[in-house]
């Protein structure tokens, strides 16, 4: 058996270009800039819990609110007084209230009684269920305005609704993985990872992006219903009042070039009722120009040509590719409901601390070097290449995400992790398949065709179940369930090259130039869980009934107590803090820690004398949340005397409830897609049996936040994620075994089949389970508080899912597959049974029982 030289160079050549473009990563940056032009410099883009970035402050605008209020108010205060045919004398907006003049006095109870109508209860606070306007009457004059509450409750809805524009509009712009907080009662916290323009993020966040489109004056004359507005170059155009059409009617916005001055142009679409009014308008007004108005600046002002009855257009005007990429993403986003205010600008560092930073790597390279040294201790001196395909897996994923130009945070290094632990499994895959070719007595190269042959279809199934989940988490998610997806996936598709390409060459090249007749794979210490025979479907009853009794109270301890929700999730309290010298975090965040006020982090905050405290909310009202307050203040000047607290602020959750429902339907999603998948390569019972232990698996993870108290935050949510990819990879391995021995053994009763497979695979498992292990232990034990939300629960979902695939996958498949056969007996036109045989076998075959 040769390998073709072609294929060694290609490999090599491969491998060192991942190596050169994954170097900037590892290299100081004084280092980076004396390298040479032609090499690589780009480096991973790091997220805001990892980095830090801009930090800004922006404040809603109560006044233009109010103003932008009146005036919709105005134009509903003039149709219930013309339906209910009062005629008003004059109705006019004076400063910050609505003044109806009535032509008949004696109707003024009447246009009272119609104007009240316009008042909305207010919802939410102390005011809840009163309405927000005042409607009082003198005479002929009747005055409405909006009140105090009512001006409360416009701005608080302003606020919630500007956090999903915001939202909105910095995903547009690829900006990946963005904080957005609420802050107090008009104030949105918005942290952007990395070095950002702060004049593009102030044009992205500030302008309110109302868009309308207006005809423009006749003959340019200036009058009533007529304002002057002025465009980018100063230029004055007589622009209608009227709005012919608005742009909620836009239904996306992108940027393209104009092919003759190949100049930035953003081009637009309307929905439908947007396009049937656009085609209306420009067929009655060809030859008449019509003005394209963003908050009062006009935009362009062509002149219509011929009727647009295709429902797009462009707008031109003198645009960068930047500000036409802004401009497209406010369309996209939609408008604000009124204007913010940047009121503070600064840097800020990383979420979790550079202390924290430290102690995760660390405690990663500690657990990468015991995996290591497991792999050799297992596998001998065929071990050592299980490792350098495994340490040029992490490389090619970190030069895979510099290339996508991906932004790396702490759910993204999860799903680095789940396609590292993965890349592990295939390596065991193989060099177990490998292991039992060569007991059977097989040569040395025919061990390692069929080894790889069969190990193959193993690893394809496990990773195309994952690979389908990162798409849907990708397609559905959002923020993190989006960072984590990219991840994933490139590791899986990392994994294929490394663990299966290049370890068959490794391996053919070194038994050849070697000459070994036959493969060997032995360890260095002997251990042997092979040729067992355990019955192991003699404990299926017990192994479902305790897992369905843990799962029971899981899901009750998820209704009650509950999860112990962190500041990503409940929102909380924010403190600024001075120091005299440059703040100690880890000293910091060892004090605050031991006062129980559960989730507590840290951030470095302009300078490294400034760092923001954030805490979570606490259980009760305000008086809970003042006397965590009074215990922060406490804390932080027994920690450093010449501390000074600048300010607490109130703060609201980062994870908005679209942002979790978006995760939520995007699992849901990726497990049925999983279900689809293994259904088609496996059969129904297959596919039932493993998304009901997933599923089990899961509810025992969620009752382990519960019942232990841990923080349930973003990084949480990545730790369930990856144990969703985790779980279902074991399964299918597990299944893949038993499907193969089905074929083998057609005439074995299902549960001597199973159990046979299960201990085939046992070895496997276990070795699979001791790598994950030893990767998470160190990070669960030193990796201290930031990590310890993903490190710890991993450990547990990593005995669960192992266990899972013994006592809970395999008896549903036994249980369903003797359903099927005593339903095949019961059926009157037939007394045969039908065996589980995977599709690519053709149809069911049928065998006497």
């Amino acid at each position: 058996m040769r390998t073709s030289r072609w294929l060694v160079v290609t490999y090599t050549v491969i491998i060192l270009i991942g190596l050169l473009i994954a170097l900037p990563n590892v290299l100081p940056q004084s280092v980076l800039q004396r390298l040479p032009a032609w090499l690589p410099h780009e480096q991973v883009s790091l997220g805001l819990d990892l980095r830090g970035g801009s930090h800004l402050v922006l404040e809603v605008d109560e006044a233009d609110l109010t103003k932008e209020r009146l005036q919709s108010l105005l134009q509903d205060a003039r149709r219930v007084l013309r339906e209910k045919g009062i005629q008003p004398r004059a109705v006019v907006r004076s400063q910050n209230q609505i003044v109806v003049t009535l032509a008949d006095a004696s109707q003024s109870d009447a246009a009272v009684t119609e104007l009240k109508t316009l008042a909305n209860p207010i919802s939410t606070g102390l005011s809840a269920g009163q309405a927000d306007l005042d409607v009082t009457a003198n005479g002929a004059t009747i005055t409405v305005g909006f009140s105090r509450a009512g001006i409360s409750a416009n701005v608080d809805n302003a606020v919630q609704q500007s956090l999903e524009v915001i939202r909105q509009r910095v995903d547009q712009v690829g900006v990946s993985e963005p904080t957005i907080q609420r802050i107090g009662a008009n104030r949105v916290l918005v942290q952007l990872p990395g070095a950002q323009d702060p004049s593009r993020l102030r044009e992205l966040l500030g302008s309110t992006a109302k868009m309308s489109f207006h005809m423009l004056a006749p003959n340019n004359a200036p009058g009533p219903g007529v304002t002057m507005l002025k465009d980018d170059e100063g230029r004055s155009y007589p622009v209608l009042d009227r709005v012919e059409i608005s742009g909620d009617r836009l239904s996306d916005a992108r940027v393209s070039f104009d092919p003759n001055t190949r100049e930035p142009i953003v081009s637009f679409r309307f929905d439908s009722a947007g396009a049937t009014r656009f085609a209306e308008i420009t067929r009655q007004n060809v030859g008449n120009p019509f003005a394209i108005v963003l908050d009062n600046k006009v935009l362009s002002a062509p002149v219509i040509r011929e009727p647009i009855t295709g429902g797009s257009g462009q707008i031109s005007g003198s645009f960068s590719a930047d500000s036409a990429t802004t401009l497209a993403a406010m369309l996209r986003a939609g408008a604000l409901p009124a204007k913010l205010t940047v009121i503070e600008e600064r840097t800020v560092g990383a979420d979790l601390g550079a202390d924290a930073i430290k102690m995760g790597i660390y405690s990663g390279i500690v657990g990468f070097a015991l995996v290591a040294i497991f792999i050799f201790v297992l596998y001998g001196s065929w071990g050592f290449l299980a490792n350098i395909a495994l340490l040029i897996h992490t490389i090619l994923t970190l030069s895979a995400l510099t290339l996508v130009g991906a932004t790396l945070t702490l759910p993204g290094i999860a799903g680095v992790v789940l396609g590292i632990g993965l890349a592990v499994d295939a390596n065991v895959l193989i060099n177990e398949r490998i292991r039992e070719e060569t007991r059977k007595g097989k040569s040395a190269f025919a061990a390692i065709d069929t080894g790889f042959r069969r190990a193959y279809s193993t690893i394809i199934d496990g990773n195309m179940t994952a690979l389908i989940a990162a798409a849907i988490l990708f397609f559905f998610g959002s923020g993190p369930v989006r960072g984590f997806a990219v991840t994933m996936a490139l590791g899986l598709i990392i994994s294929m090259f490394t663990s299966v390409a290049f370890v068959r060459v490794a391996m053919i090249e070194i038994t050849r130039r070697s000459k070994l007749k036959v493969l060997n794979i032995r360890p260095l210490i002997p251990f042997s869980p092979y040729d067992k025979h355990i019955q192991f479907m003699k404990a299926r009853f017990f192994g479902i009934t305790v897992s369905a009794l843990l799962s029971i109270a899981s899901v009750v301890l998820f209704i009650y107590p509950g999860l112990n929700y962190g500041v990503d999730f409940r929102g909380g309290i924010q403190m600024s803090v001075k120091t005299k010298d440059a703040a100690d975090l880890s000293k910091f965040r060892e004090g605050l820690d031991s006062l129980g006020l559960g989730e507590i982090t840290l951030q470095t905050f302009g300078d490294n004398n400034s760092i923001l405290v954030r805490a979570q909310r606490q259980e009760g009202g305000e008086e809970a949340q003042t006397a965590a307050v009074t215990k922060l203040k406490a804390e932080v000047v027994k920690i450093d005397p010449g501390a000074t607290v600048e300010g607490t602020d109130v703060i609201g959750p980062k994870v908005s409830g679209e942002l979790a429902w978006a995760g939520i339907l995007s699992v849901v999603i990726a497990s049925f897609a999983m279900l689809l998948y293994i259904w088609a390569r496996f059969e129904w019972p297959f596919a039932v049996g493993a998304i009901v232990t997933l599923v089990l698996d899961v509810t025992k993870a969620i009752g382990f936040f519960a019942i232990t108290g841990l923080d349930f935050n973003l990084t949480a949510i990545a730790a369930i994620l990856t144990l969703v990819g985790y779980s279902v990879n074991d399964k299918v391995v597990v299944y893949d075994r038993m499907r193969e021995n089905m074929r083998l053994y057609k005439s074995m009763p299902l549960r001597e089949i199973i159990d046979k497979s299960i201990n085939e695979t046992l070895a496997r498992s276990l070795y699979t389970n001791a790598t994950a292990f030893l990767a998470l232990v160190p990070m669960a034990i030193w990796g201290g508080s930031a990590v310890s939300s993903f490190a710890i629960p991993m450990v547990f979902g990593i005995l669960v899912a192992g266990a899972s695939s013994i006592f809970i996958a395999a008896p549903i498949l036994l249980f369903l597959g003797d359903w099927r056969r005593r339903h095949a007996k019961a059926a009157p036109a037939t007394d045969e049974a039908v065996e589980i045989i995977p599709p690519e076998q053709g149809r069911p075959r049928k065998s006497a029982s």
